[in-house]
């Protein structure tokens, strides 16, 4: 299956603050109330945010979780595996962090790292990250079937964009903390990640995981499309109206604030 492709399209005038924030607060709200009927209704979702480095991810997750309950979501940075991790299967460690019911799991970076950097860097054999793509596949289905969300994010950016945050980061004393000498070996290897990119989006865009492109160079639009699209694919087929008071408590509540108490919800 194609992957969802989402690109900005020309505009001569920027995006103003007022529209931006307005329209971040209207997906936030949104996500809100989509964690409520999570809550309640006992739904589940894994959400993957892959993408070139610099891309935006870690501005994306702050933006998605900022008005979000910390009891319904766990934010998941998966870097190199631990000695131990690495005597079990790949997969294994992705397991211990899929979401309970009524809760989503956030990763930044996940499973994909198989056919990715352990692909690129030599630390997967070659038979291993090319059955990678079918194991992951079915791990994906897997959940899907047993009735959790996966929703799949990559961003991506240009060269010359990517030079630029980097160049910003150096520079800005907030940001320095966020680039790494990796970040420049990946650069220095961005011709190969793009071939193991396009192979990924070829084997893995399922028909129950597709995979979703987010051009990035302009963050604010990237943020409010991935938002709007991160709405869209979480509240598909959840009903999101609010349940009813349970009629024990409306009971307690007539005792507590008296029989004249009106019933309007």
């Amino acid at each position: 299956m194609e992957p969802n492709i989402l690109k900005q399209k020309k505009s001569k005038h920027p995006m103003s603050d007022e529209y931006y924030f307005e329209k971040v607060l209207e997906m936030q709200k949104k996500l809100t109330t989509i964690q409520q009927a999570y809550l309640v209704r006992k739904e589940r979702a894994v959400v993957v945010l892959e993408g070139v480095d610099a891309a935006g991810k870690g501005g994306l997750i702050r933006r998605m979780t900022w008005a979000l309950d910390p009891r319904g979501f766990q934010v998941w940075p998966i870097s190199a595996p631990s000695e131990s991790e690495k005597k079990e299967h790949y997969l294994q460690r992705f397991w211990r962090s899929l979401p309970r019911k009524g809760t989503m799991s956030i990763f930044d970076r996940s499973w994909y790292g198989r056919v990715l950097v352990e692909r690129i860097e030599g630390f997967a054999s070659h038979d291993e990250w090319s059955r990678g793509y079918e194991e992951i596949n079915r791990f994906e289905k897997l959940l899907v079937d047993d009735g959790c969300k996966v929703i799949k994010l990559f961003l991506d950016i240009s060269n010359k964009e990517q030079e630029r945050r980097f160049k910003e980061r150096l520079t800005h004393p907030e940001k320095r903390w966020k680039l790494t000498t990796e970040d420049f070996r990946n650069r220095d290897k961005r011709q190969d990640y793009e071939h193991a990119f396009k192979k990924m989006f070829e084997k893995t865009s399922t028909k129950w995981a597709p995979w979703h492109i987010v051009r990035s160079d302009n963050k604010r639009w990237s943020r409010i499309e991935a938002l709007r699209l991160l709405v869209k694919e979480l509240s598909r087929n959840v009903d999101l109206e609010p349940l009813p008071v349970n009629p024990e408590v409306y009971e307690m509540a007539k005792k507590v604030f008296g029989k004249n108490i009106v019933k309007s919800f």
